[in-house]
């Protein structure tokens, strides 16, 4: 099934590409039709009740009927969704289209597109294209493509204000985009049509189950789905508010950002490709951990910058580090899972991160009334209780390619509980 691997690049590099400056010009359109901060974060809170819904409908029938079917859909919603951004500012219709489509969101800056319901789909055919030996090596490959893509996507947020330069309204600027987003997402469908799934996982007998796994499912997903709630807590706090803060803080534009985030784009790129060896030499859970809290001491510094750029820096340097571990974490969870469940186990270990992602665009959008920087120190908090959380999880869970190499705790693999 290695032939996937292109079609499935190419499908993260539109995806990305689109992201990258949705992500930007979403809650700037929203300003520009009159919402505040808090109406923002209330049309982010709700959209994403629609995108946990669409996440759990990912986890099953990617399981039972197929993940190339799943992706199909999803591109499909997409496409809707960014259809009808292009002609309504209606805050229910915005707010479904947002969920259905997944406008506006995407794991920000420098997150190769890795977020979002596709995400169940999409893992467990990477998982599957690929020895145990090489799997986070191409979930990093897949990271670098869509973060290159991102970073020519950052650079398509400038058009708006290149538009109302000669004319044409802020509005009607940023719709023209979503109609561009449409089109791309018409593209997302033609290029997962070729991926070949020679049957459905939950066809597999269960004698064709790998006996080698460390964890069950139901252990599995409940660890992941702890961790993954903390962090959803904190990256509520950031997501498409914080282009929002660079606006408020530092009055940036969307032409700075999209420049800040081509940026950071371009210099994540690299570190996905060194996650592989990182992994290799610390374990996956140790570097992971390690690279997740460098991250967050950058992040924890934002506030403290006297210029837009400075912080666009410590943001950077926050991204470069969070990438290092990006493709150990995701390779991980699909390496101690049991092959026929990766598509629920990637769905509803995320499900909790989902939903505490929900609260905290709300809350955060409500206390930026009154203090500006409040959701970089939530996300900073969350995050830094979701390393903890993460390490103590799963510093004895070893996956099969480290099963015989120099990780300390290998020895201590768990047997399967049934």
């Amino acid at each position: 099934m290695s032939q996937n691997l292109k079609w499935l690049y190419a499908n993260r590099a539109l995806r990305s590409f689109a992201t990258a400056f949705l992500t930007v010009i979403f809650p700037l359109y929203l300003a520009v039709s009159g919402y505040s901060a808090a109406r923002i974060g209330m049309v982010l809170t709700l959209s994403g009740i629609i995108s946990v819904l669409l996440l759990a409908g990912v986890g099953i029938f990617g399981d039972k009927v197929g993940r190339k079917r799943a992706i199909i859909i999803l591109s499909l919603l997409s496409f809707l969704g960014s259809l009808v951004m292009t002609t309504s500012r209606d805050f229910w219709l915005i707010v479904l289209a947002s969920g259905l489509g997944g406008v506006g969101k995407g794991g920000g800056a420098g997150s190769g597109g890795s977020w979002g319901p596709l995400f169940p789909a999409e893992q467990p055919l990477l998982a599957e294209a690929v020895t145990p030996a090489n799997r986070t090596k191409v979930f990093g490959r897949i990271s670098f493509v869509g973060v290159l893509a991102g970073a020519l996507g950052s650079l398509v947020a400038a058009v708006p204000e290149l538009l109302h330069e000669h004319g044409i309204s802020w509005g009607t600027s940023y719709q023209l985009l979503f109609g561009f987003s449409a089109v791309l997402s018409i593209f997302m469908v033609m290029v997962a049509w070729p991926i070949r799934e020679s049957r459905s996982p939950h066809a597999m007998r269960a004698t064709e189950a790998d006996e080698s796994v460390p964890i069950n499912v139901k252990q599995l997903t409940g660890r992941l789905g702890l961790t993954n709630a903390l962090n959803g807590l904190g990256f509520g706090f950031l997501g498409p508010l914080l282009t929002y803060w660079f606006y408020r803080r530092y009055g940036a534009g969307p032409a700075e950002l999209g420049t800040l985030y081509t940026i950071i784009n371009l210099a994540t790129a690299m570190p996905y490709l060194l996650s592989s060896k990182i992994s290799q030499y610390l374990g996956a859970v140790r570097a992971v951990t390690y690279t997740r809290t460098i991250s967050i001491i950058w992040l924890a510094l934002m506030p403290f910058m006297p210029t837009f750029w400075l912080a666009g820096l410590s943001y950077l340097l926050r991204m470069v580090f969070n990438s290092l571990g990006m493709p150990a974490r995701q390779s991980y969870a699909m390496g101690v899972a049991d092959q026929r469940y990766r598509s629920r186990v990637a769905a509803f270990s995320n499900l909790p991160s989902q939903l505490t992602s929900m609260l905290s665009p709300v809350i955060g959008g409500s206390e930026m009334e009154s203090f500006l920087d409040f959701p970089i120190y939530g996300a900073v908090f969350f995050m830094t209780l979701n390393v903890l959380a993460y390490y103590f999880a799963f510093r004895h869970i070893v996956p099969p390619e480290e099963q015989n190499g120099p990780h300390p705790t290998r020895h201590l693999t768990h047997p399967v509980v049934k």
